[in-house]
């Protein structure tokens, strides 16, 4: 097997590799995902005059802005797009963002406390103070919002996968849709990491104005856990619906914040596990 081809992009690489069956071995190219190293700078008068690091996280490449935007958001570093005034890749360090927040962005000293190094499957794993986060996630009440027909719903993992380039081409990439309750398709967002198509799809929202996100419908190409249901309350979503299964913690989130939760969605049917009233 070679080295991947300089010449990546749009997220993916040629590789060469060799198809091996019982009595038969084939070289070929294959395309495959990118996983590369981001860094989060942060400009804010009050952490000095030279940026701070936010930490990092492995991720597709492109789309790096609305990633830092919806991670800020996340985070509660920032409440609106108007909390950002710009946000730009370093020319001297290459994967790395810079983000320049409003000088009225309120900003405690040791804000910066998630300084991490994670995995491309990585959420919550940088914050300093896990009970904290579920705290402030818990305090979360996502008000009464117009239902949706079940079989809009089990139509989605469709729809969804039909708009993954990126999947189509490596197999190996998750991804996030926004839909109305009629099931159209407003977004979608891919990256290696499940957290990270997330946070893409928050950040392109946030600096559109379009957030909250109420009466609208996520669905997660993955497992839902528990910080991608706090990152749907961070966001305004009712229904979070996921392919694959939630966690313990996910579900009891969702069910004190008020949300919708489904996952193992299927074109016959899922599992709702909280809030079913939602789903007529």
């Amino acid at each position: 097997m070679t080295e991947p081809s300089p010449t990546a992009t749009g997220g993916t690489v040629d590789v060469r590799m060799v198809r091996a069956r019982v009595g038969d071995r084939v070289e070929r190219d294959d395309r495959i995902v990118v996983e590369a190293p981001l860094e989060f700078q942060l400009h804010h008068p009050a952490l000095g005059g030279e940026a701070v690091s936010f930490g990092g996280t492995m991720r597709t490449p492109g789309d790096d802005g609305v990633l830092a935007a919806g991670l800020l958001f996340g985070e509660g570093i920032v409440n609106r797009a108007a909390d950002i005034i710009a946000i730009e890749s370093s020319t001297r360090r290459p994967n790395v963002v810079n983000v320049r927040l409003d000088p009225a962005v309120a900003m405690e000293f040791d804000a910066p406390a998630r300084r991490f190094s994670a995995g491309s499957s990585c959420g919550v794993c940088g914050t300093t103070s896990l009970d904290a986060a579920i705290a402030r996630a818990a305090a979360t009440r996502i008000v009464a919002t117009s239902s949706v027909e079940l079989a809009v719903l089990l139509t989605l993992p469709q729809r969804m996968r039909a708009a993954q380039a990126r999947f189509s081409d490596t197999g190996g990439i998750h991804a996030a849709g926004l839909f109305d309750n009629s099931g159209t398709l407003l977004g979608i967002a891919e990256d290696v990491g499940r957290h990270n198509a997330f946070d893409k799809l928050v950040g392109e929202n946030l600096l559109q104005g379009r957030l909250p996100l109420s009466d609208r419908i996520v669905l997660l190409s993955g497992r839902a856990s528990f910080e991608l249901v706090q990152k749907a309350l961070r966001a305004g979503v009712a229904v979070l619906a996921a392919i694959g299964a939630p966690s313990s913690l996910a579900v009891n989130l969702a069910n004190v914040a008020g949300l919708t939760l489904a996952g193992f969605l299927r074109e016959q049917h899922c599992n709702i596990y909280t809030h079913p009233q939602r789903v007529r």
